[in-house]
């Protein structure tokens, strides 16, 4: 006796939902563009390259979060957008604002890039997440804000003050407009929720005093802390900064389970390949020529000490300085009428 047309109806329902439609396969290959790089290194990750159009993204991995990375090479800075599949919250990390040190002039094409794929991608975004007030780089975070929709606060870690009252002085700006100059200063270990992501604050030190990272599920945003395997770590050599305590803070990422990933605020990939943005815990331990752990503190310290009195100053080190702990506003024209990005370099 045949089955009831009813019960045949129900197993092709069942057949059909478990197979991938045609247009979800389409989604998943379009949102993976790249493929991993073979190179010499042995780590496996995930590469991010950057394009020649910034209207290009990459979507990094297909999970929670959803983590879009963004290349800008002429600071070599990763930016992230990382986004609740759920309720479609995201966050925007460490975003970069273009800088012409001859001109002493800024543009928003970077930025603009970012604001373009959340519109596309109809992302609301929840926070604008800095790691530290950088020295390489000027944050979009204050032109983001201005743009897009709602009150978006601007966080970073508490000991950004320290930082602010240092430089300030050095600058010569007014206390008052460093006041509250963020909206949110974040605890150390503080926790919040992205959608139905749990981030926890990490407090980073050691390139800077104020510098942390940010545990969003499986995934950390680490700044200018912990590189690339073949990379190793940030300078130390910044005012507050400490090879010893850069070495801490990596062996608190390191302490992580293997398998979660730590995203890299720069990369500057050796000769023979192209920039990447992570590597897991566990690809960092066995292999990161700074901090792999058969490397003591004391070896550390002297390789980071001695790589440091090697390097000169960050090119744009003081326009990035004084827009970075305003928060990204750019100061105005002095009373001489000359521009105070261009003065000190």
């Amino acid at each position: 006796m045949s089955p009831p047309i009813s019960t045949l109806l129900f197993k092709r329902l069942l057949i059909s939902l478990s197979a991938p439609s045609q247009c979800a396969r389409r989604s998943v290959l379009c949102s993976r563009p790249t493929l991993p790089i073979r190179t010499n290194r042995n780590f496996a990750t995930m590469t991010t390259l950057p394009g020649p159009d910034c209207r290009d993204h990459f979507r990094t991995f297909i999970e929670t979060p959803e983590i879009y990375s963004f290349f800008e090479k002429q600071t070599s800075t990763w930016q992230y957008v990382v986004a609740d599949p759920a309720s479609m919250e995201a966050a925007i990390i460490d975003p970069v604002l273009d800088f012409d040190n001859v001109t002493g002039a800024v543009s928003t094409k970077t930025a603009d890039c970012i604001l373009d794929f959340i519109s596309k991608k109809e992302l609301k975004v929840a926070r604008i997440l800095e790691t530290h007030a950088h020295a390489d780089h000027l944050t979009a975070a204050q032109y983001l804000k201005e743009k897009l929709p709602g009150d978006v606060p601007l966080c970073i870690g508490k000991r950004i003050t320290q930082v602010q009252k240092s430089f300030g002085l050095k600058y010569g700006m007014d206390p008052a407009t460093l006041e509250n100059a963020f909206d949110i200063y974040l605890e150390d270990d503080e926790e919040f929720k992205l959608g139905e992501i749990s981030c926890k604050v990490m407090h980073l030190p050691g390139h800077t005093p104020d510098h942390v990272g940010y545990l969003l599920g499986k995934s950390v945003f680490t700044g200018d802390s912990i590189f690339l395997p073949d990379v190793g770590s940030a300078r130390a050599d910044f005012p507050g900064g400490s090879a010893k305590i850069l070495y801490s803070s990596m062996q608190r990422l390191l302490s992580l389970p293997g398998d979660y990933k730590i995203f890299v605020g720069h990369d500057y990939p050796p000769e023979g390949r192209e920039p990447v943005c992570v590597a897991t815990v566990e690809e960092q331990k066995t292999m990161n020529k700074h901090g792999k752990m058969d490397i003591d503190e004391s070896s550390f310290i002297k390789l980071r000490e001695e790589r440091d009195a090697t390097l000169g100053a960050p090119r744009l080190l003081h326009p990035s300085l004084q827009v970075n702990i305003r928060a990204g506003k750019v100061p105005p024209l002095d009373a001489d009428g000359q521009n105070p990005l261009k003065k000190h370099t």
